[in-house]
This record gives structure tokens, sequence and C-alpha cells, in this order.
């Protein structure tokens, strides 16, 4: 389906997707988000991943491979509210999730929602902020509220955070705390485009497109139905039996402080059913998981001495030769 097609022959808002459907909304996800982030499918096959198993992204990479570009066009084509809060270390958490004002005629305080009151929350730079600032984000993206003088505060559904974090070997950064990227169901990385998508942008023949110039893929609700859709995906008994073992192996293992936890373990079967949809299947298979399971797992693992994201990630592709699909 081409990314022009009109939205009111996309699925309505009054009944549930049909396998069909499902599949030409993602084919117009895809194809849109193409446009604007060239050469990077599976980058943008991630990302959409993460969003259908209701999950928040960490992007870390260099300034300028397109961090900032794919957290707006991701709103625009799912057709969902965006925010952008820019972290520096002298940003207060009432900066992020608002605050308590009083107001005279109504002889009481009012609450003003700062900028996490948003469907696709960009979280820029999210290490160059304290962690006190860091934490304002917890129970948002545990719960989907923010608690301002004892009270509560409900965001907006669908909630989706991106956020970008600088590497930390750069001035001004701070590590995120292990509760803070426990939050993120993945972690990825853009990397530099590929040789003939660089050429053509230095040649001027394509630049990417402009995140306002993208269309709308989907209907007022159809988001929430895809991702309903995504935990109807069937993962038989032999697959959580994988599962599993993966779970036990980073346990188990020498290389690792701990192993995966259980909150782990069900963010990688979500994410494991949504990389089935994407592909156009209704089960989740062995490949699913390895596929995801480096972006699932790296920032989850403390390790025994200096190892970096690039080494655990190999040490997760090694296990996965060692970890039999079936006992």
């Amino acid at each position: 389906m081409q990314a022009e097609t009109d939205r009111s022959s996309l699925p309505g808002t009054t009944r549930e997707l049909t396998p069909r459907q499902a599949r030409e909304s993602i084919d117009c996800l895809v194809e849109a988000l193409g446009r604007a982030l060239l050469g990077k499918e599976r980058r943008v096959r991630l990302a959409l991943a993460c969003i259908l198993a209701r999950g928040h992204l960490l992007i870390e990479d260099l300034p300028g491979v397109g961090k900032t570009t794919l957290a707006r066009s991701l709103a625009r084509v799912l057709g969902l509210e965006f925010q952008r809060i820019q972290f520096t270390s002298d940003l207060l958490p009432a900066d992020i999730t608002g605050v308590s004002v009083y107001d005279a005629e109504r002889a009481g305080f009012v609450f003003h929602p700062g900028p996490l009151f948003a469907n696709v929350v960009l979280a820029d730079e999210i290490n160059r902020a304290t962690p006190k600032a860091q934490s304002a984000l917890l129970e948002a993206m545990e719960e989907g509220q923010v608690s301002v003088d004892r009270q509560s505060h409900v965001l907006p559904r669908p909630f989706f955070v991106v956020a970008t974090q600088n590497p930390l070997e750069q001035v001004g950064t701070y590590p995120l705390p292990e509760s803070q990227l426990d939050r993120f169901m993945f972690r990825i990385d853009l990397g530099y485009p590929d040789h003939a998508a660089e050429r053509a942008m230095l040649e001027g023949r394509h630049a990417g497109a402009d995140a306002a110039s993208l269309p709308t893929c989907l209907a007022p609700g159809d988001l929430v139905r895809l991702q309903a859709a995504c935990r109807q995906v069937h993962a038989a008994p032999p697959l959580l039996d994988y599962l599993q073992r993966l779970l036990d192996y980073t346990r188990r293992s020498e290389h690792f402080l701990t192993g995966l936890s259980p909150r782990s373990g069900l963010s990688l079967l979500a994410a494991a059913r949504a990389w089935a949809m994407i592909h156009g299947r209704d089960f989740v298979a062995p490949e699913d998981v390895q596929a995801l399971l480096p972006c699932v797992a790296v920032h989850r693992l403390p390790t025994r001495g200096e190892l970096g994201d690039a080494e655990v990630a190999e040490l997760l592709q090694r296990a996965v030769p060692l970890v039999p699909e079936t006992p």
C-alpha cells in the first residue's frame, strides 16, 4: 500500500483490525518512515515493533544521525501529539511533569501539565540531565501517570517515550541508573546511512523527507487496535520454553553479574510478537526472539569487568547457537 493512502480507506475506529488491514497499515508506516530515514529500514521496523509492543525506546548515537527525525516522524505517521523535552543539567522534575499554581479566582491550586502530557515524547539527550530530573520519567513510563503534590494525573493514551542519549565518553553526560534503563523496552543505535543513501544526500537527490511532509497513516484509534492485535499473536508452549532457556542462560552465565529479570522476559516476548506481526505472521518463531534479543537485553545486563555494549551484544549472539530451540 502506498503511503498516500487516504485515511478513510484504512481501518475504521469502531471495529477490530483484520489481519489484512493490520498488514496494510504497517506497510504504510514502514514506507512513510523510510522517506525520512534513508537506508535505515531495520531501525524503522525496530522502532515500530517497540511501540506496537507498548514499550519505550532509547536511542544512543552521535548527534546528526537522525534520532530526533525518527521521533518526530513516528508521531506524524501515527497521527499522535508530539512534544520534545531538551534535557539539560539544570532541568527540574517540574519542568517535565508540570506544576500546581495557585489560582486566586478559584481559591486553590490548579495543575498546569508539563510537556510530558503528549502521546509521543522525545526526551532529547536524556543523559545530560541529573538523576533527579531523569527520575521524573520513572512513574510516567511504568504507570502512565505522574504524581504532583500528592495528586495523580493520567497521561494521554497511547503514551510512548523516545529518549536519545549521547555516548557516555562525551562531556557533560550522566549514566542512566538501572531503574531508568529497565523502563526502556529497546535500546538501539541508528548508525550512519549506507553508501548509496549518503551519496544521494550529498548529491542533493534525496535529503530525506521532512517529518511535517509525511502522511498520517493511521486513523484515530488504529494504533491501539494494532497494539491489541499484537498481543494476540500466538506464542506456542515450545516457544515459551525456548524463551525461558535463553533467560536461564543469562542468569547462569559467568559474564553477567545478574541475568535477565522476569520483566525483561515479558518485554522480549511482547517485542517478538510485534516483530512477527510486522513480518506478516500470526505466530512467534524462534528467529523473532533471536532478532530482538540484543535490543531488549544489552542495556539490562550488568557485566563482570569492563565490557562495552558491542561486546555484550556479541556475547548474546554467541548464546543463540548454545541454547537449543528444542529440548
